[in-house]
């Protein structure tokens, strides 16, 4: 098609011109870490080797989580942080749909809403979307499970994480984020799916499912796109 030649496909990572939409080079696609058992029973942070069932990591072990799990597509790395780059600062929204495409395999089978971190509203304003949502979005059309990019918001405005340990992460969104009220009532009972772009120190999504919980959410499992792995837990 015409459109094909003057518009062609590029890859998600590296930009080089590929076959299809949403489809990466060969290059990239081989430097992608698909994350996968084994892994912790509760957090699902990569173990080396195969344990025996309902094994923990250390941390999971020291201070049980309270979510229902963290599922990421991909180690985070040079083309995950690449497509994140593309999607939030070239606005390339198209790579929303690549990423849930990838996470869609990790999907929960209990799921009943999806529920995208979300953006202080002078961010969302600035940047023009919320990528998480646009994520949330496009799991939902694979799925046809319901989303709502409402149910949660940000009560203040925080500095970016990025460069922050991971005392001064959980410091900075202590008490962040709140249920809408006017939405409350779809979480009351509810298996929730709080999607994300990455999961780093954990910060985040700790305190967004504290206050998803506490209006009545049954579990919150955590989905996105990349994660951050120490050294002890990359390949």
């Amino acid at each position: 098609m015409l459109v094909d030649m003057v518009l062609p496909p590029r890859c998600p990572g590296c930009g080089a011109v590929t076959r299809a939409d949403h489809q990466f080079c060969a290059g990239c696609w081989a430097s992608l870490q698909f994350l996968a058992p084994p892994w912790c029973a509760a957090c699902q942070a990569p173990f080396a080797y195969e344990r025996e069932g309902g094994a923990l990591c250390a941390p999971c072990m020291a201070h049980p989580p309270r979510h229902s799990g963290i599922l990421a597509a991909v180690a985070y790395g040079d083309v995950a942080r690449s497509l994140v780059l593309r999607l939030k600062y070239g606005k390339r929204t198209a790579l929303a749909t690549t990423a849930a495409a990838h996470m869609l395999r990790l999907m929960p089978a209990d799921a009943d809403l999806l529920v995208p971190v979300p953006l202080h509203r002078w961010r969302l304003w600035a940047r023009g979307f919320n990528q998480a949502a646009l994520m949330a979005a496009a799991l939902a059309g694979l799925t046809g499970v319901a989303h709502d990019p409402l149910v949660l918001r940000r009560t203040r405005r925080t500095r970016p994480l990025e460069g922050l340990g991971a005392a001064a992460r959980a410091r900075t969104v202590a008490g962040v984020f709140a249920v809408h009220a006017p939405h409350a009532r779809r979480l009351a009972g509810k298996a929730i799916i709080l999607v994300d772009d990455v999961h780093t120190s954990g910060a985040t999504s700790r305190a967004c499912t504290a206050a998803l919980l506490s209006a009545g959410a049954r579990k919150v499992t955590i989905l996105c796109w990349a994660r951050v792995l120490s050294d002890a837990q990359k390949d």
